[in-house]
């Protein structure tokens, strides 16, 4: 019997790893317990899968969230007020409505940051 199991049309990776998030470190707070009870409300995980992950960088900026699509994988970061993630929560919201990646609001749009910064072109010494 073949499988009919949907995919999600995007996901949502939430950093608390060793920087971001961290109280004990200075920094804001993630709302994860409020993303999670949200996301599970307003039945997004069938689009739009939500994991709670461990570092992903880079470890000078706080509350870095990754936003895997169609398109490839793109990094925010930056995130410290509440507006932040009800505009996340939002951007979910209106991919699940509409069936399709949606553009990010601008509050989190602007906070797109390189993860990997391509290394030094090397230059042939004289």
């Amino acid at each position: 019997m073949e499988s009919t199991r949907r995919q999600s049309l995007a996901h949502l990776l939430v950093c608390v790893g060793c920087c971001c998030g961290r109280p004990d470190k200075g920094k804001p707070e993630v709302p994860v317990d409020w993303l999670k009870a949200e996301w599970k409300r307003r039945a997004l995980l069938k689009h739009v899968q939500l994991s709670i992950s461990g570092c992903l960088g880079p470890c000078d900026l706080v509350n870095v969230i990754a936003v895997a699509g169609p398109d490839g994988i793109d990094y925010y970061g930056r995130l410290t007020t509440q507006a932040h993630f009800d505009a996340v929560l939002d951007w979910a919201t209106a991919c699940a409505r509409d069936g399709v990646v949606a553009p990010l609001p601008a509050v989190i749009a602007e906070h797109r940051i390189e993860r990997f910064r391509p290394a030094p072109a090397l230059t042939a010494s004289a």
